[in-house]
């Protein structure tokens, strides 16, 4: 049988790609890392409620060495005393976060001062222990109002819980944090404290809205040992405009983009080219060097 180099470098290539995801799993010891498993809850705008578990593994000695573990079951429960209610189970994503969303009506064993005990389990595996962490929260009824005082626009964020016979009871002290929605992301505004049910904070005069005028105002209590994350949010048309984004000349959907877009697209464009051409050219002279060895004595 004649020997074809060319085909034999091709077989050698695929083979290393199917070879080499199964050697780096191989190379990740579970002894090298740790554990973190973390458990929160977070009530959400619509009163829904989130419980969301991250499962991830740390290098003992390299702790920017974080694996996601992936595909663990984690199975979410509400307790009180002796009695136990499932609340759903689900799986880690790739990033290890396994989430639930329950919904505002969501009925919940409760002890005599109105707090819920709820707890997140991973029964563990032939290679990993077993997991589990448990929080207590007392449920927090939050709202955010904006209303003109003194030519000022201000946020006001109200705040209670409810006792045994629904009688509303002013949160005495909590960190808040205010901010507002934008294009990518969340601008922190303020951050105060809710003192006997209220907060009030005044907002910047000239802090635009979108293109329509509207501007969408979050109050987030985070991590709190006693309510967990709490999250609401209101939208109100503001008086401000977002004039300048009405008006964006240089733009990617603009007739004419700026200079250096072009610049940059070309010196990509004929990288990428220059890249297929040099390839291309190397394998048929390998396909070449073969049929020549093939044809020596």
């Amino acid at each position: 049988m004649k020997f074809n180099l060319f085909t034999y470098i091709i077989y050698v290539l695929l083979f290393g790609l199917f070879l080499a995801p199964n050697v780096m799993a191989q190379e990740v010891n579970l002894r090298d890392y740790r554990m973190r498993f973390r458990f929160k809850t977070v009530k959400q705008p619509d009163q829904s409620r989130m419980l969301e578990a991250s499962f991830i593994a740390t290098n003992k000695k390299d702790r920017k060495d974080r694996l996601p573990v992936y595909g663990a079951e984690i199975t979410f429960f509400n307790l009180l005393e002796e009695e136990k209610v499932s609340l759903g189970t689900t799986k880690t994503s790739k990033e290890g976060i396994a989430r639930i969303i329950l919904p505002k009506d969501q009925s919940y064993l409760k002890d005599e001062e109105g707090k819920v005990t709820l707890k997140a389990v991973f029964e563990g595996t032939d290679e990993m222990d077993m997991e589990e962490r448990e929080i207590t929260i007392k449920d927090v009824q939050l709202s955010v109002e904006l209303a003109e005082k003194d030519s000022v626009q201000t946020v006001q964020v109200n705040a209670h819980t409810l006792d045994s016979l629904g009688v509303e009871i002013p949160l005495k002290e909590a960190d808040v944090i205010i901010s507002v929605q934008g294009m990518l992301s969340r601008m922190v505004m303020d951050e105060g404290t809710i003192e006997d049910g209220i907060y009030e904070f005044k907002m910047p005069i000239d802090l635009p809205g979108d293109v329509d005028g509207n501007m969408t105002v979050f109050a987030i209590i985070e991590d709190h040992d006693d309510y967990g994350d709490v999250v609401q949010k209101k939208t109100v048309k503001w008086e401000v405009p977002n004039i300048s984004s009405l008006e964006n000349e240089n733009s990617l959907w603009s007739e004419v983009a700026p200079i250096w877009m072009y610049v940059v697209l070309t010196i990509l464009l004929v990288g990428i080219w220059a890249n297929f051409v040099y390839t291309i050219t190397n394998l048929l002279k390998i396909k070449k060097e073969g049929q020549q060895l093939e044809r020596s004595p």
